[in-house]
C-alpha cells in the first residue's frame, strides 16, 4: 500500500485530510517558511483527533525558517518541543540541524535524538542542503543513530521532482533498505503513483499528495 503523508498548516485541514485518506499527517505552522513548530494547544487538538482516527501524526520541530544552523538557545528551544510532543502522545518528529559548512551537526542531532525518546524520527529536507559528495555518509550517521526516515526532494526546491529523480534514485540506493526515503516537494496526487514507482518506495510526502 501507498502512504501517503499529507502536510497540513494547524490544525484546520487534518480532520478533511484524513477524511480523503491520509495515511500520516505532518503538522506545522508556517509552511510559508518550509514549516515551523505549532503552539502546544495545536499540538494536542491534532494528537488527539489523529489518535482518535488511527493516523499518526508527525510534529515539525523547527523554531524558526530560514537556514537549519541553530544556536544554544535554539536548541534549547527544540529540545524543550520534542519533550512536550512527547508528553502529548504524538507519534514522530521531523527535525534536521546542519553546521555553517552544511554537514550534519552531529552534536545537535544526538541532543534532538535523545530528547525525542523514542518517538519515530525523520530527518527533514535539511538533507538536501548537505552536498551530494557527503550524503551517503549522513545516511550511515542517521541509520546508526536510529532515524526511521528522510525527507528529501533530491536537490533545491527551485527544481522539479522530475527533475530530481535521478538524484533521488541515488539517495534510495545509498540507503538500502536500512532506512525510509520519504520523496516530497512537488509531489501531487496526479504524479504520486509515477514517483513512487519510480524510485521503488511505498511512501510520499506533500500538501497536495490527496484532493479534499
Amino acid at each position: 500500500m501507498l502512504l501517503k503523508e499529507v502536510c497540513v498548516e494547524n490544525y484546520t485541514n487534518i480532520p478533511a485530510a484524513i477524511a480523503a485518506g491520509a495515511n500520516r499527517i505532518e503538522l506545522n505552522d508556517n509552511l510559508a517558511v518550509g514549516g515551523t513548530t505549532v503552539s502546544r494547544g495545536v499540538m494536542a487538538e491534532a494528537t488527539k483527533y489523529t489518535s482518535e482516527h488511527h493516523v499518526p501524526l508527525v510534529a515539525m520541530i523547527r523554531p524558526r525558517g530560514g537556514n537549519f544552523v541553530y544556536n544554544d538557545t535554539e536548541l534549547k528551544i527544540m529540545e524543550a518541543d520534542l519533550l512536550q510532543a512527547q508528553s502529548l502522545g504524538v507519534d514522530g518528529v521531523a527535525f534536521g540541524a546542519l553546521t555553517a559548512d552544511n554537514q550534519l551537526d552531529v552534536e545537535a542531532l544526538e541532543l534532538l535524538i535523545g530528547a525525542a525518546g523514542g518517538m519515530s524520527i525523520t530527518f527533514h529536507m535539511a538533507f538536501d542542503e548537505i552536498p551530494v559528495a557527503q550524503q551517503a555518509a549522513a545516511i550511515d550517521w542517521l541509520v546508526d543513530h536510529d532515524v526511521d526516515r528522510i525527507l528529501t526532494h533530491g536537490g533545491p526546491l527551485t527544481q522539479s521532482i522530475e527533475d530530481c529523480l535521478p538524484q533521488l534514485q541515488v539517495t534510495v540506493t545509498q540507503a538500502a533498505g536500512r532506512i525510509q526515503i520519504l520523496p516530497g516537494g512537488g509531489i501531487t496526487a496526479d504524479n504520486v503513483d509515477h514517483i513512487t514507482s519510480t524510485l521503488g518506495v511505498n511512501q510520499a510526502h506533500g500538501t497536495k499528495i490527496i484532493k479534499y
